[in-house]
């Protein structure tokens, strides 16, 4: 480049490296722009060769783009020089800048090492600043952005050979050169970042594909689910109110998606079921329980909740499953029924009447120096004691104390009306029931129990029970009642009893023999029944036999 016509030169090459330059900041891709670098060395800076290798992030150096010799670019593109070796080839030699020329008279040591080469051997040089085939020259790229261009991180390493008029660049062709490089660097490093700026927003793109995707396939799963789905908010002011609802939850309440954004399950559910919600609302998992119809019944569901979180604010939303198990539940309480009554009459059998006779009575033991300690704290005998404080005493019995929140039943005094009241329990033996079962048969015998449960049922309160023990011996139990109100009540329910009965197309009738008994705390459920079943024979044999039944 150094002769007599160089202003002409240099002004020419400077248009031919404004132009590459241009089209280097204007390729459409990283592969693009390395392959630019390579082409403008060789058009504009006058080099037969170029070569650029760019830096992996592995460290290592990979042959990126050739220009100017077809055979060497087969031969070397993308092949890849060690890190290691590169290093040792911009440390030797001459520096001319940030330029590296390494003369053939050193350059030999090089011959062997790993990094991708094309060279050819030639003859001594004719004069001294003739260019020789093993002559090298590199041009290192740094990452932009840091004064001195050197100190910066390395991007690549642009080498060219053999310059057009076969001599050293002098300082003006040194220069552009090494401009050349550092405008490459911008190039490749604004080229990699929209690479993967196109990446990112292709991922992005695709991330944001699989999650309209995803939502379609959630709202398609949500809203066409075949049992009720719902989700509500977690925490703050609005914890529990529900956001959405499908089609299906909102038919099996009867209520329409805009009413249902108004409640939260608590407003919804049964009265006694609400500690079963909030339980899994806050644990999540599954739980039974009824929810409310738009009609004002309830419906028994499986409810299972599933807590939606997010990475950073924790949890979020509750994901509600509701299943319809209405049906279920009608047949595991008609096995419970069965199971705890009477299949004949209806009433509750000898089994539930156990159950409900123990569920009023306590029966722990004490001590048994508790009875003479609280004989001393109250002055007068301790089954006077109150209940509050935990124990319950009657003279010559087992002494027994209490459960946690028990109220104690406690029976009236014997042949007294004082005013107590108590858990009254009846004893009913049916008089002349056997003789209709001889003389019209069993199912004459069945009409009559059937209706003697009914006649019972309907004499007694709301909250008694009425339950047949056994063929024809039934039991109520009667809370809050004195003395006198039992005996009343057993007058009552026997006028009812011995009224004609219609079995079989015929009239018949039976008596009814009552034995009162009371329940209290101290006694089993057994101990209570015995003790109405003696005072009920008590009564039967007081009465003259031909009163015992009426007709």
């Amino acid at each position: 480049m150094e002769t007599e016509s160089e202003p002409y030169v240099r002004l020419a090459s400077l248009r031919q490296l404004h132009q590459v330059m241009a089209d280097m900041n204007t390729a459409r891709s990283l592969a693009d722009t390395l392959q630019t670098v390579a082409d403008g060395a060789v058009q504009a800076l006058g080099y037969e060769m170029a070569c650029v290798n760019l830096v992996r992030q592995d460290g290592d150096l990979v042959v990126a783009a050739f220009a100017g010799n077809s055979a060497a670019e087969a031969l070397i593109t993308g092949r890849v020089g060690s890190r290691e070796s590169w290093d040792r080839r911009l440390n030797m030699g001459e520096r001319w800048g940030d330029l590296v020329f390494i003369p053939h008279t050193e350059g030999w040591v090089l011959d062997d090492d790993d990094v991708p080469q094309w060279f050819t051997d030639g003859p001594a040089p004719r004069f001294e600043d003739e260019w020789h085939p093993s002559d090298r020259l590199f041009a290192p790229m740094y990452t932009p952005g840091v004064s001195g261009g050197s100190c910066g991180e390395l991007l690549g390493v642009i080498s060219v050979d053999r310059p057009r008029n076969g001599r050293h660049p002098g300082a003006w062709g040194r220069e552009a050169l090494q401009m050349y490089a550092f405008q490459a660097a911008i190039a490749i490093s604004n080229a990699r970042l929209r690479a993967n700026m196109q990446r990112a927003l292709v991922r992005l793109e695709r991330e944001q594909q699989a999650l309209r995707a995803s939502e379609e396939s959630f709202r398609q799963a949500f809203e066409y689910a075949p049992s009720g789905m719902a989700i509500a908010e977690m925490g703050g002011d609005q914890h529990g109110r529900i956001l959405r609802t499908n089609d299906a939850l909102c038919r099996l309440l009867g209520r329409p998606a805009s009413a249902m954004r108004r409640y939260s399950f608590s407003d919804l559910v049964h009265p006694e079921d609400i500690g079963t919600l909030l339980r899994t609302s806050a644990e999540g998992g599954r739980a039974e329980l009824r929810l409310g119809r738009r009609d004002g019944t309830y419906v028994w569901v499986s409810l299972r909740n599933s807590v939606v979180a997010d990475a950073a604010d924790g949890p979020r939303f509750l994901l509600t499953h509701v299943e319809d198990i209405e049906e279920r539940k009608r047949r595991e309480l008609q096995l419970a029924h069965r199971a705890s009554h009477d299949s004949l009459t209806g009433l509750p059998n000898s089994a539930e009447l156990r159950s409900r006779l123990a569920a009023r009575l306590c029966r722990r033991p004490a001590h048994a120096g508790d009875l003479e300690s609280l004989d001393a704290a109250y002055g007068h005998p301790a089954f006077e004691a109150p209940a509050s404080h935990g124990f319950d005493f009657r003279p010559g019995t087992e002494v027994y104390g209490t459960f946690d929140h028990h109220v104690h039943t406690v029976a009236p005094e014997d042949d007294r009306d004082d005013g107590a009241k108590g858990l009254a329990v009846l004893f009913c033996d049916l008089d002349g029931f056997k003789s209709i079962n001889d003389r019209f048969g069993h199912n004459a015998g069945d009409a009559v129990l059937i209706e003697v449960a009914r006649r019972l049922s309907r004499g007694v309160r709301d909250g008694d029970t009425v339950a047949r023990l056994g063929g024809d011996e039934f039991v109520i139990l009667a809370d809050g009642l004195g003395r006198a109100d039992a005996q009343d009540l057993a007058v009552r329910l026997r006028n009812e009893i011995i009224q004609p009965i219609r079995a079989e197309g015929r009239a018949v009738r039976v008596g009814a023999s009552f034995g009162i008994g009371w329940a209290h705390c101290g006694m089993t459920a057994d101990e209570v029944l015995k003790s109405a079943d003696e005072r009920m024979y008590v009564e039967k044999r007081s009465r003259p036999k031909q009163h015992r039944r009426a007709g």
